[in-house]
């Protein structure tokens, strides 16, 4: 298996998965994801609908090399040129959109937990702006009413260990290297935590499972009265 993986990895299966005949192995396998993943993507089941990347405009595959793919199952793709990957040195962390919302919810736990953090390393460790942070500090942002202090790791803002370092170097800058272990939280409190967002999660499905079923019921009761209708009228 190769060891290097298309630069987006997800957008990139999107595409072999709508243009192509290769089997969800195959596409699995040259993207490093999992077979589950591609399947979904196969059946519209995926959360995220990514909108599919050209590997052979990207010069990541090529017209032959797919060919061959699509005419033995077996065979494994090859990358055809690496591609280049963008690293950032400057400016604050990059967040997935998808969790971006949830940043005041990490900042708010921070601040909570460890008010010996300067607001400097806040808006490094989760990549944030220093007014944004002032303003859930002086709750004057404009969300206050909605954000809810929560583990910035929980959330993915950030690692355990990234938040540990910090967390030691705050406490280190301010004397307050006897508290520093007490200041790490419990882990009855992540257990919670997690078991919260769990449970949001979970709901939210639900939600969405009902709202689909009672369109789909709706769009039944719909098409059962056209029917009626065009019989009346016949």
């Amino acid at each position: 298996m190769s060891q290097t993986k298309p630069l987006m990895p997800h957008a990139t299966a999107s595409w072999l998965v709508d243009n192509t005949a290769l089997s969800f192995e195959q596409i699995a396998e040259f993207c490093g994801l999992h077979i589950l993943e591609v399947q979904a993507m196969a059946d519209d089941l995926a959360s995220s609908k990514y909108t599919g990347r050209d590997p052979i405009h990207s010069g990541e595959l090529t017209h032959e090399e797919i060919e061959r793919g699509q005419a033995d199952p077996q065979y494994s793709l090859q990358m055809q040129k690496a591609p280049v990957q963008v690293s950032r040195t400057k400016g604050p962390r990059y967040t997935p959109v998808s969790k971006r919302q949830d940043k005041p919810d990490g900042i708010a736990w921070i601040l909570r937990h460890h008010p010996e953090i300067s607001d400097a390393q806040i808006s490094k460790l989760i990549g944030t702006t220093r007014n944004t942070i002032t303003a859930i500090r002086e709750r004057s942002h404009w969300n206050i009413q909605n954000i809810q202090a929560k583990d910035p790791v929980t959330l993915g803002l950030c690692s355990q260990r990234e938040l540990d370092a910090v967390v030691a170097k705050a406490a280190k800058k301010a004397g307050l290297d006897e508290a520093a272990p007490e200041a790490l939280g419990s882990a009855n409190d992540k257990e919670a935590l997690i078991e919260e967002l769990r449970a949001e999660r979970e709901a939210a499905a639900k939600a969405a499972s009902e709202a689909a079923q009672e369109a789909e019921a709706e769009a039944w009761l719909q098409a059962k009265r056209d029917a009626e209708a065009n019989e009346a009228q016949n």
